[in-house]
């Protein structure tokens, strides 16, 4: 049997930023019509090799090879017109543009002077019938779910004749009912000779979709398996270099006091259509309840108005039973509340600032870092150095800013701050999204002892198993309403699955 054609290959490909070694000797082969999944903590050099296959950065040392011939990729459109394909974990797509107008820019077709829609639609819909995508090429991207969005994505590399694919933690945002449509496209793109690299930080995934599994540690190749030869522990194992707990590991709750308290509470989107409609729900200290539902269901709004970044337009939210609706962030926050919100880059950090100063975004004016309207630096410094310690962030100093961070690395510098403080609320939106598994392991295990000092939690994430394994309650939201609240004990991934999808609701009123 004849081997396989290797489509891409890197060469002892090194490369280096200051005071950091990303990759570092690192080699890989991909073969035509094979799934090679890449898996390694933030910081581990994934993201990196990934920007150079595709022309974002070029390796200080070593080789890359497409199609047997050596290249030097300077540019995303020279990646692309070598047939490699890129669909990143935030989507590259203009909202109010159609899905064909986002698919043709920058390949546009033209008949004579104008540009031919016609024949732009006509192939994109022959590509969604041959991989089985089920993309409209009519409708407007603002109005696909986050699945069909990641279609779009897909088919516009195919449009432009890619045939090598990179797929950065394409899951990340997918409800597993769509992550396994994903699946399924991944598997008619292989059986029709497209090659992928498949980046995840979720080895059940991993294990299900891949031919050969690849582990980068610290930016070097650690080691090659296949979904035969390992398991989700063995593979953990190699990502961080010990052994990691998978299993959150938690005893029974004892729910005291009510902290927060929300009634009635209704609140509109960015267009003033309402998508929170009459939700009410308590938390109390000692117990963790998550908010289940797929994303758009009014979970992203919801937190908004309760840690006061989105306006109320009726009901109630008490913290302490003190009336917060409407109040101001500041004001939420000194009532003992911790954010760790959705989206890190966008409402968590100020990425142009150091680590130093992000750790103490919410505490700066506050003794001991401000003596009056003076900040004291030396105090910030020996705080940032002491929280980069516990809460491991990977980094060569604190004076570092915060935006050369990997996004796990991030996450624990919000993390470090929210939690390093006395708090009575923590509320946690997507606290691991796109995060590596042993700081998923740290993340889950800090979020369990807020609960267990005696905070109440409010827990809202698109990942099922992380709500089913942290939370002693679990909330369904689903179209703007909380449609169901369940012990946990008593909850199936089914039943929950069916209540998020409204199959249920559609079952018990008809």
């Amino acid at each position: 049997m004849s081997q396989p054609e290797v489509v891409l290959e890197a060469r002892n490909v090194t490369k280096t930023f200051p005071g950091v070694v990303a990759n570092k000797d690192v080699s890989l082969k991909l073969y035509r019509g094979e799934v090679l999944a890449l898996l390694g903590e933030n910081g581990a050099g994934k993201t990196t090799l990934m920007n150079i296959l595709y022309g974002l950065y070029h390796q200080d040392a070593g080789e890359m090879l497409v199609r047997g011939e050596p290249v030097r990729i300077s540019s995303p459109s020279e990646s692309i017109r070598r047939g490699i394909g890129m669909v990143h974990q935030h989507f590259m797509l203009v909202p109010v543009f159609t899905v064909a107008e986002n698919i043709m820019l920058g390949a546009e077709t033209v008949k004579g002077l104008a540009l031919d829609l016609t024949a732009v639609r006509k192939r994109i819909r022959e590509l969604s019938q041959q991989y089985n995508l089920n993309v409209d090429p009519d409708a407007y991207v603002k109005d696909l779910s986050v699945g069909q969005q990641q279609r779009v994505e897909i088919i516009k590399a195919l449009y432009r004749k890619a045939d090598i694919l990179i797929l950065d933690e394409p899951t990340a945002v997918l409800t597993p009912q769509e992550a396994d449509q994903l699946f399924a496209v991944i598997r008619t793109l292989k059986a029709q000779g497209t090659s992928l690299i498949f980046i995840s930080h979720k080895l059940k995934e991993v294990l299900a979709i891949s031919d050969r599994i690849m582990v980068l540690r610290r930016g070097q190749v650690v080691g090659e398996t296949s979904p035969k030869g390992a398991t989700e522990r063995s593979l953990a194992e190699m990502m961080v270099g010990r052994s990691v707990l998978l299993e959150v590991d938690k005893g029974p709750p004892h729910p005291g006091a009510v902290v927060l308290d929300v009634r009635d509470l209704c609140v509109n989107d960015d267009r003033e259509q309402q998508v929170v409609n009459s939700v009410s729900f308590e938390v109390r200290a000692g117990e963790i309840v998550g908010v289940a539902g797929v994303q758009g269901n009014g979970q992203t709004e919801l937190v908004e108005a309760i840690t006061g970044l989105r306006h109320v337009q009726s009901g109630q939210v008490l913290i302490g039973g003190d009336d917060m609706t409407n109040a101001v962030p500041r004001r939420v926050t000194e009532a003992g509340t911790a954010h760790v919100p959705e989206d890190r880059q966008e409402d968590g950090l100020v990425l142009s600032y150091s680590i130093a100063d992000n750790l103490v975004l919410n505490t700066y004016y506050r003794a001991p870092f401000a003596r009056g309207v003076v900040l004291d630096e030396a105090k910030i410094r020996e705080n940032a150095d002491a929280l980069v310690k516990k809460f491991d962030v990977r980094t060569p100093s604190s004076a570092v800013p915060v935006g050369n961070l990997s996004g796990g690395n991030k996450q624990k510098v919000i993390i470090a701050r929210e939690l390093s403080r006395p708090v009575k609320l923590v509320i946690a939106a997507q606290p691991t999204r796109g995060v590596d598994v042993g700081s998923i392991e740290f993340i889950h295990q800090t979020i369990v002892a807020e609960r267990d000092r005696g905070a109440a939690v409010l827990l809202i994430s698109a990942e099922l198993d992380e709500i089913m394994s942290l939370a002693d309650r679990i909330a369904v939201m689903y179209h703007g309403q909380v449609v169901a609240i369940v012990p946990a004990g008593q909850a199936t991934r089914e039943d929950l699955g069916l209540l998020m999808a409204g199959a249920a609701i559609e079952a018990t009123s008809g």
